[in-house]
């Protein structure tokens, strides 16, 4: 899992990034809030660590533009911030987490476990998406009764970002926005039609059309 750090104190960067790395995550970390908004563009992260008050731009902001332009990464506040007030503004920006400094660091790899666990991170193994369907995540494939099918690498991510999103309405643009870095980001027109492939492996009322809003998982 690929996560970025945004600490201005570099002690504490330092510390939280070597805890990280010893869970085997990949680090990325940075002292500045523009930095970091700018790295988000460039690179797909499956996690922020946000502090609040570093340079250039506050975590409270940056996760503010994110999430207007659909951008919705998991992501966690780190702060001394303590007040009733900056919590709700923390939540209220769309975290899904907030740690008030200090912390142990035993209870910042709980609060990311918590949401790997609600959110379908690094996920691994089979999920059962019903009673007929089972989607393997290490391998990429679909068992439907008695069918199996391999899924190209397009395909796999849309559908796990459908899963993660489940009962969730998801536009176009949300699945590019959320899955690919702009160099790399595949067209609307070539979604469309990895979706339409996944609705004939899945069968057409598995995944939904919401009019004026995108496409659903419905299982």
């Amino acid at each position: 899992m690929k996560v970025l750090l945004l600490e201005d104190d570099a002690l504490l960067n330092e510390i939280i990034e070597e805890f990280l790395i010893s869970l085997n995550y990949n680090v990325v970390s940075i002292y500045n809030g523009q930095e970091a908004l700018e790295r988000i563009y460039e690179e797909s992260f499956q996690l922020l660590i946000l502090d609040v008050n570093v340079p250039s731009l506050n975590g409270f902001d940056l996760l503010k533009s994110l999430k207007r332009n659909k951008i919705d990464i998991p992501s966690i506040f780190i702060t001394s911030l303590h007040t009733d007030k900056d919590l709700e503004e923390g939540f209220n920006s769309g975290a899904d987490d907030y740690i008030k400094k200090p912390f142990q660091l035993s209870e910042l790899k709980l609060r990311i476990n918590n949401i790997k666990r609600l959110r379908n991170i690094d996920t691994s193994g089979i999920i059962q998406l019903n009673e007929s369907i089972s989607y393997n995540y290490d391998i990429k494939s679909l068992d439907i009764n008695e069918n199996s099918f391999t899924l190209s690498k397009i395909e796999s991510k849309v559908l796990e970002f459908f899963i993660k999103n489940k009962s969730k309405a998801l536009s176009i643009e949300e699945i590019s926005l959320n899955n690919w870095v702009y160099d790399e980001m595949p067209t609307a027109t070539t979604i469309r039609t990895y979706i339409k492939n996944l609705r004939k492996m899945l069968g057409k009322d598995t995944i939904i059309t919401i009019k004026g809003i995108g496409y659903k998982l419905n299982c």
